[in-house]
Formats: C-alpha cells, sequence, structure tokens
C-alpha cells in the first residue's frame, strides 16, 4: 500500500490546485487507531470497517477496544486513540474543558417506538418488592465509576421516582453484571443486547425502560482529540463518512429490514465478529438482534440531551460549573438537533 506523508499530499494537493484540478483528501491511507465497545451499539464502526467504508474515505483504521467508557476518553486525550463512540461521561467533560477533546457526532438515542435501555433488579430484588423503578428507594444501583453514563442514567431514574439510591462504582461492566446475577446490588441500567439474555436467565429482571425517563436520550457520541477537530478537519470528516455509511447500512438492515431476514442474518454475521465472539453464531445471534437500536443517520447530535447531560453533571459537582456545552461539543462537523 502506498503511504504518503502529510507534507507530501499537501505538495501534491498546491500542484494539482495549479492546474485547477480537484485536490485529493490529505486522510489518503492515513493510519487511525478507532476506540470502540464490544456493544451492538458500536455496529456503525464495525459495517464501516468490513464493509470498506474507511479504506474508501482514504483510511487506514485499526479498532481498540475498552472495557468503560472514561479510560476511553483518556486514551483520546493522550493520542492512543484518534476517534471514538462512547457515551458522555464526567472524564470526558472534564478533558474537555481542558481543551483536550471534543465531541463531533452522535452515535446512539433512545427513541419511542424502537427497543431501547432497560433497566434491570437482580432476582433477590425483584423478590422483595423491586419489581418496577417506583420501588427504587433505598436500593444500590450499579455503575462503572462515578460521573458514568450509568450514574447519570441511574440519578435521573431516582430523581424521576424520589428515591434515595445508593451508588456502587464497579469499574466494568462485567463486574456489574456478576454483581447483579448474585445480588450484590440491586439495579442496573444497560443496552438491550445485555439485558434481554441477562433476563432470560432468571437471575435478572427488566423492571422499567430507560426511554420512559429520558426520551431522546443521547445515549453515546462519537469524539476525537481537540487537535483532530480543529487541525485535521478532512481527516476528521473523511472518517466521519466512513462511519455514517456503516450506521446507514446497519439501520437499513437491522431496523428498516430493506434486506428481508438474509440482509438481518448477514448483518449479524458481520457484528458477531466483535460483539459476543466467545459464542458459537447461533447463541449470538439472538442476543444481537436483540440489541437493535437505531444509530443517528449522519452521526446527528441531540444537543438537548447533551446539554442535560452536562447540567446534571455540574449540578453533581463532577466536573466545572463554568463549562459550556460548545466548549465540550464541535458541531460544525454535522447536523444538530434540539
Amino acid at each position: 500500500m502506498l503511504r504518503i506523508s502529510r507534507r507530501q499530499a499537501l505538495g501534491m494537493m498546491a500542484g494539482v490546485a495549479a492546474f485547477g484540478l480537484s485536490a485529493p483528501a490529505i486522510s489518503q491511507n492515513r493510519k487511525i487507531v478507532v476506540g470502540a465497545l464490544r456493544f451492538t451499539s458500536h455496529a456503525g464502526s464495525f459495517v464501516a470497517f468490513e464493509r470498506g467504508y474507511f479504506s474508501a474515505a482514504g483510511l487506514d483504521l485499526e479498532l481498540k477496544f475498552f472495557q468503560a467508557a472514561q479510560p476511553m476518553a483518556v486514551a483520546i486525550a493522550s493520542g492512543d486513540v484518534d476517534y471514538a463512540v462512547t457515551a458522555m461521561s464526567g472524564g470526558l467533560i472534564s478533558l474537555a474543558d481542558k481543551g483536550a477533546i471534543k465531541v463531533i457526532g452522535g452515535a446512539l438515542s433512545e427513541e419511542k417506538g424502537i427497543d431501547g435501555q432497560k433497566i434491570l433488579a437482580s432476582d433477590s430484588a425483584f423478590q422483595a418488592g423491586l419489581t418496577s423503578p417506583s420501588a427504587l428507594d433505598g436500593r444500590s444501583f450499579g455503575m462503572t465509576q462515578a460521573g458514568s453514563s450509568f450514574h447519570y442514567m441511574g440519578s435521573k431514574i431516582a430523581a424521576a421516582e424520589n428515591a434515595s439510591v445508593t451508588f456502587k462504582p464497579l469499574q466494568k461492566v462485567g463486574a456489574i453484571i456478576g454483581a447483579l446475577k448474585s445480588g450484590q446490588i440491586d439495579a442496573w441500567s444497560i443496552v438491550p443486547h445485555i439485558a434481554k439474555p441477562l433476563a432470560k436467565s432468571g437471575a435478572v429482571h427488566i423492571i422499567g425502560d430507560v426511554a420512559d425517563y429520558l426520551p431522546g436520550y443521547q445515549v453515546t457520541t462519537v469524539f476525537t482529540s481537540a487537535r483532530n477537530a480543529n487541525d485535521e478537519r478532512q481527516l476528521t470528516s473523511d472518517f466521519l463518512s466512513g462511519y455514517s455509511k456503516g450506521v446507514s447500512d446497519y439501520n437499513a438492515t437491522m431496523i428498516a429490514k430493506a434486506g428481508g431476514e438474509a440482509g438481518v442474518t448477514e448483518m449479524v454475521g458481520l457484528i458477531h465478529k466483535y460483539v459476543y465472539a466467545d459464542r458459537p453464531i447461533e447463541k449470538a445471534a439472538p442476543s444481537i438482534i436483540n440489541g437493535t437500536m437505531r444509530l443517528n443517520e449522519g452521526a446527528a447530535i441531540n444537543m438537548t440531551s447533551l446539554q442535560d447531560q452536562l447540567s446534571w453533571f455540574q449540578s453533581e459537582n463532577l466536573v466545572d460549573g463554568d463549562i459550556s456545552l460548545d466548549q465540550v461539543v464541535d458541531g460544525s462537523y454535522v447536523k444538530t438537533m434540539g
């Protein structure tokens, strides 16, 4: 594969401009690292990678996997990762406040009519009366870290129910699952491809929907370093272009069923390379299908939801009270909503 430096590419641009021709993208054959979690909700990156949309945009892409949102934000700030999809967290906002990162797009939102994130109760808590979120008072709620999306969701649900909840930080999603199944925590909220299999096992029960408490919730965002957002506009636009094509394919196949059952089967096989890859496809497929949620077309951002999240983090003194949303979000790349 031919590789050219940024200086060479700029020189080429100057040359073709002199003849009045279209300049090639600076990002041609640029190596980038993209952070992800092994969730169906990250399928936009997986589809774009597998179907060559990133390559077509001139990007030589490597996927790097994480187990929680905040370490991914740190990796973006340090330069170990170039782009990523994750929830807004206290860590992400604090890094944006320091001028290290920027949200540049939306990835996943709660939407009425589309099965979304579930509120779960352990079997022991369920048997003791936690059969709906209205009974959360005095209960414990699992989260990865303070300031995580789980902390935000749990707090907003508890506030709506006038419930006092104790949050338990368990660092990793796997640890939260173990604690919920064993009854060490009472409740949690998570995407459906994880929630439904847990409920089917009988060790956990679904007691509500996050969308009932946070309609239009911008669950995850696309973000990058402030340097990429400010100084690498062509590279960033090319990344978003490839990613958005993956999102469109996913939505058309899994939501609109444009390719029928054959299309769903093919898409599930692609996602299985990254989600539940340690299970046989016949066992992984139902969980992947259960996790179907519409991704944001064109990586559009719900600014109203992000402002609500920022305001909550500030109200909890988890981030600086003076930071504004435009310090966190660069809305110049995609359509903004709200």
